[in-house]
């Protein structure tokens, strides 16, 4: 019998489906153009997924010997229009892979399905196909193994089954074992490989409006938050994750530079009132295809979307799940799918971390209270826009910070389980209102409720580090690194800093920097070290590629401190002057003034400053206890003063 009557009608790889009957790609259920021969070819390396397909089988089956002439020229045109339709790479092929002078191999997992499969009598549903093929129009439920594959596997006969598992197990030639016992819908093709680390690269927008991105990055970010929740299982957080964005990069290439076992990768598709995610997990060590499924869903249960989608990963990994996670991941409900688009959106702008952008997303999170008042992320989202503009100095914390707290307590009145809202009521019982017991208790609160929330465990380090708990403050850092790998270097920079080891922060802010040389966050404390340090000329070269990327007035503070230290008053006082006539349009930290003035050596001045500070609550006064920019002033008793003013502990 012919390799091609074995062939399953219908075989999926990665996003995409090959229906050989019709003679149709698929993307994300949406046919891609492609020539003839072009197809041709990719069905016949998909016979044969994994081996060798020489030149002369393509020519034997496809070109007449009278073509022979021009075989090489049309094979090199046909296989550039297949790569071109797959979006793949003759220099880094995720599909196909040339074997010089020799033919080409098929080198994605390959997971054959029969789209078409006679539903049982008792099914319920009256389901005439596969969930996830192009003929399903519903939403798929998958915690655990469907009837449907139960009662297929059960329909085979005993003695037939078993032959055919032994010949497959025995032999497991370019994945055909993997890939039939999935298509015959076996959990697993042999023993599950040990799984404690996940990283979810950004979900693929398939629609055809670029501006649609937004949709597929929230998507990732939500899928992300809902496996976070298990404590067995270490999340790459999407910082890192969102790196990967239209890499070429194979999966195992990605889970070796951010250390995970395995890796989810997937596909969203929204059209008019429904959603559709593709997602399959690959075994990162040996790319091995675990699972691969399609969910669809109208607009207003996406979010139980993301909990099945996530259910399914974490069944088929088989972690270790408490009982109290999977009460988490069954919390999802629903939401009107306008205050989701909003909701989406102000994640969107709130990552981009300027004032403009800050400001941009508590519209989109207003809007998003507003069409679903019950939808408790909005609020922990419009508190964290809230918190940040007032804790960095970009708008005043008296107004920002109320705003937050009402904005959050509303949060947790919906869902007291919101990992987001605790580390929001954390960061505010810190960064404004000095009580350093409660911000303690919610950080670990947050921590405990979402172990791979990034962000909290960012912040805890810093508080931490602020108390000058330092051993406590490396092993919160160590674990943002391992949940963060390619973002965040820069959390030891900070401790380093803080203890007076001004070559080690550099070195950690140069590393972050090497990875996003905008990151203003990462220029301010590297220029901040310098400073420190002594080593001015550098400082101000940092100073200015930071006023370059943003318009915050803290670039023209940092250049008066510089001016003041280097032995330049003149220039020091002529900045201060200008910073001074800009903060009558514009919030400026009081604190800065402050430390502009102590490098000037006017105590009296600076102090002036550090109350007005002190009163309107300022976010650098945190780490007032162990920051060195506070140095110059620590030996004047108003100092200890301050101190005590703001309750920190011994």
């Amino acid at each position: 019998m012919p390799d091609s009557a074995l062939r399953p009608p219908v075989i999926r790889f990665g996003v995409f489906e090959v229906d050989l009957r019709l003679g149709e790609l698929r993307k994300g259920g949406l046919k891609v153009k492609l020539q003839d021969q072009p197809f041709q070819i990719l069905a016949i390396l998909l016979e044969h997924p994994g081996e060798l397909v020489s030149r002369e089988e393509i020519q034997k089956r496809l070109w007449n010997a009278g073509t022979f002439v021009d075989f090489d020229h049309s094979l090199a045109t046909a296989v550039k229009k297949l790569r071109e339709a797959l979006g793949d790479s003759a220099d880094n092929p995720c599909f196909v892979a040339t074997v010089p002078r020799r033919g080409f191999r098929f080198i994605a997992p390959v997971a054959p399905r029969h789209a078409l499969i006679p539903s049982p009598p008792d099914s319920g549903g009256g389901q005439g196909v596969v969930p996830g093929s192009a003929g399903d129009q519903r939403g798929v439920m998958a915690a655990g193994p469907r009837p449907l594959r139960r009662r297929w596997v059960a329909a085979l006969s005993a003695g037939g089954l078993l032959a055919l598992l032994a010949v497959l197990f025995g032999v497991n030639v370019g994945g055909l074992r993997d890939r039939a016992l999935l298509a015959v819908g076996a959990r697993h093709a042999g023993p599950v490989p040990k799984i404690e680390s996940i990283a979810v690269l950004p979900l693929e927008n398939l629609s055809n409006d670029p501006e649609q991105d937004y949709f597929a990055d929230g998507m990732t970010d939500e899928l992300i938050t809902s496996l976070g929740k298990i404590t067995a299982l270490r999340v790459i957080s999407r910082q890192s994750v969102m790196r990967y964005k239209h890499t070429k990069e194979t999966a195992q290439e990605i889970a070796r530079e951010l250390n995970v076992d395995a890796v989810v990768e997937g596909a969203v598709l929204r059209s008019g009132d429904h959603v559709r995610i593709s997602a399959q997990l690959i075994h990162a060590e040996t790319e091995r295809l675990l699972w691969a499924e399609s969910y669809e869903r109208e607009m207003a249960d996406v979010l139980v979307l993301q909990s099945d989608l996530a259910k399914s990963i974490v069944n088929e990994i088989r972690v270790n799940v408490a009982p109290r996670e999977k009460v988490l991941l069954e919390s999802a409900r629903q939401v009107k799918p306008e205050a989701h688009e909003a909701y989406v959106k102000g994640r969107y702008f709130q990552d981009k971390g300027t004032e403009s952008a800050l400001n941009k997303s508590i519209e989109y999170f207003d809007r998003a209270i507003t069409e679903d008042s019950g939808y408790a992320p909005a609020y922990a989202g419009l508190a964290g826009s809230y918190s940040t503009l007032g804790a960095g100095g970009l708008a005043p914390p008296r107004k920002m910070f109320p705003l937050a707290m009402a904005a959050v307590r509303k949060a947790l009145e919906i869902d007291n389980t919101l990992d987001e809202a605790h580390e929001w009521i954390a960061f505010a019982a810190a960064f404004y209102d000095w009580d350093w017991g409660l911000a303690d208790r919610e950080f670990k609160r947050a921590i405990e409720l979402n172990p791979s929330n990034r962000n909290a465990h960012f912040y805890y380090s810093w508080y931490l580090s602020s108390m000058n708990r330092r051993e406590e403050s490396l092993f919160e850092a160590k674990t943002v690194l391992q949940l963060d790998p390619l973002s965040a270097p820069g959390i030891l920079g900070f401790d380093y800093a803080m203890t007076r080891q001004y070559d080690k922060a550099i070195e950690q802010y140069r590393a972050a920097l090497e990875i996003d040389p905008a990151d203003t966050g990462a220029l301010q404390y590297l220029g901040e070290a310098y400073e420190l340090k002594g080593s001015y000329e550098e400082a101000t070269a940092e100073y200015r590629k930071g006023s370059q990327l943003d318009d915050s007035l803290y670039w023209i503070s940092a250049s008066a401190r510089v001016y003041a230290k280097s032995s330049r008053r003149t220039e020091a006082l002529r900045v201060l002057d200008h910073l001074k006539e800009e903060s009558k349009r514009r919030y400026a930290p009081s604190v800065d003034i402050a430390l502009v003035y102590a490098a000037l050596g006017d105590t009296n001045e600076a102090f002036e400053e550090l109350k007005k500070a002190c009163q309107e609550r300022e976010g650098r006064l945190v780490a007032l206890k162990v920051d060195p920019m506070f140095d110059p002033l620590r030996p004047d008793p108003r100092f200890r003063d301050l101190l005590r003013h703001m309750n920190f502990p011994p």
